[in-house]
């Protein structure tokens, strides 16, 4: 059983000897090994990666790529998506069952088809009992035990919550395991936030020495107000493609159903998107600083014009802020 425990102590203090290095700016630039692209997709909780990626995945299959979809959000709403509503047993559930059980985890346990799409979900740990970065690195251990890097595929798509970098979630740019990752924001601030911390941690790898390049951004829900667009230019990566606000798009989601295929009026949209993603190198982003994003939006929008009044010792103790008697000694002039 001790065996099957993933040791994470060393993988901890590699983190941690990694991120007090100084940064050097010479970065090793080399072609992929591999013919497989391994895709990680990052973005703001609830933005709609799964729904690009179930339906990107789909019309790549229809054009005939073999592709392995990995949902890597512990929300597990991706391979949900692609099985109409159907939850898919995780990775790391059902390794909890097997080693209780002292079964072997095999592949029909886990990966599942649809529309010719191979999919899996690497889960998460139970609300409050674990932590989501550590299941991401047990997840992909026990990929490795089954033969991940033997399988024969033209695209593995990673989606994984951009919310938080940390190092699990941030396991394809820190480790190289990505050629590329792709963002998907909207016209708010609060998914650019998102998609500028994660143009930061690719920077901060590839002065560390890492290769994983951003190829560039998703717009979802585009209601053609521009800051993606904007945020987009001012990092200096491409919009690979825009889905608008409908309310077809909006309504077949909430069902689970599949757009991204030829049979579907959004076709030729996530047909592009699917063209786009293989064809779009990794480039090195240029992240914004907090005012740099601010100024993509109206001021009126940001707070502008706010200033910072510094608080004092007596707003602090309001009620308690009577002045106490002192006990200093005060001695007359003589």
């Amino acid at each position: 059983m001790k065996d099957d425990i993933p040791n994470l102590k060393d993988f901890d203090k590699r983190l941690r000897d990694e991120a007090g290095e100084e940064p050097t700016l010479e970065v090793p630039q080399g072609e992929p090994t591999s013919k497989t692209q391994i895709i990680a997709i990052y973005g703001k909780g609830g933005i709609g990666k799964s729904f690009t990626l179930a339906n990107l995945s789909h019309m790549m299959a229809e054009q005939g790529k073999r592709v392995l979809l990995i949902g890597c959000d512990p929300k597990s709403d991706t391979t949900s998506l692609l099985f109409g509503g159907k939850a898919c047993p995780t990775i790391i559930e059902t390794s909890t069952k097997k080693n209780l059980a002292g079964e072997q985890v095999k592949i029909g346990d886990v990966c599942f088809k649809r529309g010719g799409v191979f999919a899996m979900e690497l889960g998460g740990p139970e609300v409050g009992r674990g932590c989501g970065g550590r299941g991401i690195i047990h997840g992909f251990e026990l990929l490795e035990k089954l033969g991940f890097h033997d399988w024969d595929f033209d695209y593995v798509l990673l989606d994984f919550l951009g919310d938080v970098v940390c190092g699990g979630f941030g396991l394809p740019i820190a480790r190289d395991m990505a050629q590329k990752v792709i963002l998907v924001a909207s016209n708010d601030l609060q998914s650019l936030y998102v998609a500028n911390n994660v143009c930061s941690a690719v920077e901060y790898f590839r002065k560390l020495g890492g290769n994983v390049g951003v190829a560039g951004l998703v717009v979802n829900k585009d209601d053609h107000s521009g800051e993606a667009q904007a945020f987009a230019k001012a990092v200096d990566i491409p919009v690979l493609a825009a889905i608008p606000q409908d309310d077809d798009l909006r309504k077949k989601s909430a069902n689970y159903q599949i757009v991204g295929t030829e049979k579907s009026q959004w076709g030729s949209l996530f047909a592009g998107l699917a063209e786009a993603v293989g064809a779009a190198p990794p480039v090195r982003p240029a992240p914004l600083d907090q005012d740099g994003l601010l100024a993509l939006f109206d001021g009126s929008d940001t707070g502008e014009g706010v200033t910072l009044e510094p608080a004092t010792d007596e707003d602090m103790r309001g009620k308690n802020a009577a002045p106490k008697e002192s006990l200093e000694v005060v001695y007359d002039d003589a």
